[in-house]
């Protein structure tokens, strides 16, 4: 009996092409410097700390729907911090970790083969990922006109992009609500870097007064504490929005059992509660990318977009294995536009989420 491995369905995971230069890079005398992941190094707050010390003793299941309290604490942070208002508890979803959700979001909203999923034209590769994994057509494009007459089934939109960092505008985000309201298409809005912007405008949540109006219908939005409170080890996030929608997914995560365990939940919510330490964090990320920004620029690198998000989106109009080879040269590890489709093909995206000393290392090997 012959069967599909769904590995086979999958593109390959990214990283397994880095591997090379990576090598390379560790040859270095004074180690590498990995620039090409946003993983955080800085210490989990105190505040989260304490909350998973104190909610150790948990011997029994948790519920899928999350605890009351941590879901309140999420609408009370949108609210507070985003200006997102009219949430109820059974709008709110814990998750473990966004990227499960944004990998399996389309097979449990039953979509699958003869659907069209679009994701933008430069794009976290899971959303091609949870597309090939139900079945169904995926498209990457950042024109709604370039769609035609075709109408998709789900629209995933993320900003402040990664890898980019560009952030959409609220009149943008407006037409796209509109655009996908009138045709029925699911829209799923991934903000998980919507704290991490340095200039221009604030990115805006596309659960906003101004985006949506006074109601949420056919929108989801995603969140991760991942960057804002460096809990990436501790997978938090929720995802946010239509009523029906979040109860769709609530039903399907039943029955496979994925939910957050219950000391995560309590920590995701002393987390969300505490605003000190995630401004904190920011000023720690805008110390090390303005550092790194100007290293790159004085190596004859460009900077786009990169408003927000971790990234600084670089190029020096050549081909991006090209950059990443010469980073490698030098110890350092960039992570190439390629990844996130043909758009970056003459881009590397370098993370700043290294500590002071790495990104102080780094600079030093870009003027060398």
């Amino acid at each position: 009996m012959s069967r599909t491995r769904v590995s086979s369905l999958l593109p390959d995971f990214p990283w397994d092409h880095l591997t090379v230069h990576a090598e390379r890079a560790r040859q270095h005398p004074d180690g590498i410097v990995d620039l090409s992941v946003g993983t955080p190094v800085d210490p989990t707050p105190k505040v989260a700390q304490q909350a998973l010390c104190d909610a150790a003793d948990s011997p029994g299941y948790p519920v899928t729907i999350g605890r009351a309290t941590t879901r309140q604490a999420a609408i009370d942070w949108l609210e507070r911090r985003h200006g997102v208002t009219g949430l109820g508890l059974d709008q709110v979803l814990p998750l473990i970790g966004s990227k499960e959700l944004i990998a399996s979001l389309p097979g449990h909203l039953g979509l699958g083969p003869g659907d069209l999923i679009v994701h933008p034209a430069l794009a976290y590769p899971t959303y091609e990922v949870g597309t090939a994994l139900c079945g169904a057509t995926p498209m990457a494009t950042d024109s709604l006109t370039a769609l035609g007459p075709q109408v998709p089934a789900l629209m995933w939109i993320n900003s402040p992009s990664n890898p980019s960092g560009r952030v959409l505008g609220v009149d943008h985000l407006r037409k796209v609500v509109e655009w996908c309201r009138e045709r029925g298409t699911i829209l799923v809005s991934d903000e998980c870097y919507i704290e991490c912007s340095w200039e221009g405008e604030k990115p805006v949540s596309v659960l906003h007064p101004d985006v949506c109006g006074d109601s949420h219908e056919g929108i989801l939005a995603v969140h991760s504490l991942s960057k804002r409170s460096n809990l990436a080890g501790y997978r938090c996030a929720f995802v946010a929005g239509d009523r029906d929608l979040v109860g769709e997914l609530l039903a399907v995560r039943k029955n496979l059992g994925l939910q957050m365990p219950e000391p995560q939940q309590v920590v995701m919510k002393a987390a969300l509660d505490d605003d000190a330490h995630a401004l904190e964090q920011h000023a720690r990320y805008a110390a090390r990318r303005g550092v790194l920004r100007a290293g790159l620029e004085d190596a004859g690198f460009r900077v786009d977009h990169s408003e927000a998000s971790l990234y600084l989106w670089s190029t020096r109009d050549e081909d991006c294995w090209d950059t990443v080879s010469w980073f490698a040269e030098r110890g350092i590890l960039v992570a190439p536009g390629a990844f996130y489709g043909a758009a970056g093909r003459r881009h590397v995206r370098v993370a700043f989420t290294a500590t002071d000393e790495r990104v102080a290392a780094a600079v030093e090997r870009l003027r060398g």
